[in-house]
């Protein structure tokens, strides 16, 4: 792909972050236009034509970024789309890679491993599984993350799924913030 045909879509509602990655991508010969919400991906999509995206997986608004690269991927499935995230989760993860992201990426990752990611095509089949064992807090905190992105991150959904008071499953979620 030739470098002036390389066109960034970052798709972050923390604006300093968003500032700092467009630098990096532009000294790298990307054309980089970021947005904030998911309102404004078709839009930007219209305007832009890009070729590749960089997604957080939760939005200004409420907005889900997830709902983004389905959304992204629908407009033109040869974005490549990687969801950057600060809390990542096996589920998020699984979603985001069925709904057209090439990758998932844990914040804090860098242009380098980002354009990493832009790069992968195939799986890597020597990835060692972990070893760990997951304490219960981790695991309640992957099936919560999952049934959130299962309902759009409707939290009153998400409780009445999990079978738990709305507010108890708020108190859960400011512990350990989504975004």
């Amino acid at each position: 792909m030739a470098t002036d045909a390389r066109r960034l879509l970052i798709v972050e509602d923390d604006a300093a972050f968003a500032r700092t990655l467009s630098r990096s991508f532009e000294r790298r010969g990307y054309q980089v236009r970021g947005i904030a919400t998911l309102d404004e991906v078709d839009a930007a999509v219209d305007a832009f034509a890009p070729t590749h995206a960089v997604v957080d997986l939760k939005l200004a608004g409420g907005g889900s970024g997830l709902a983004c690269v389905k959304a992204l991927h629908e407009r033109d499935p040869d974005i490549v789309i990687v969801v950057l995230t600060g809390y990542a989760s096996i589920g998020t993860a699984v979603e985001a890679v069925k709904l057209g992201a090439r990758h998932y990426l844990a914040k804090p990752s860098n242009t380098d491993d980002i354009e990493a990611a832009f790069a992968r095509t195939e799986g890597d089949t020597d990835v060692e599984a972990a070893t760990r064992t997951s304490s219960i807090k981790t695991l309640e905190w992957e099936h919560i993350h999952g049934v959130l992105a299962e309902s759009d991150f409707n939290i009153s959904e998400a409780a009445r799924r999990l079978g738990m008071h709305r507010r108890t499953l708020a108190r859960k979620l400011e512990k350990r913030r989504v975004t």
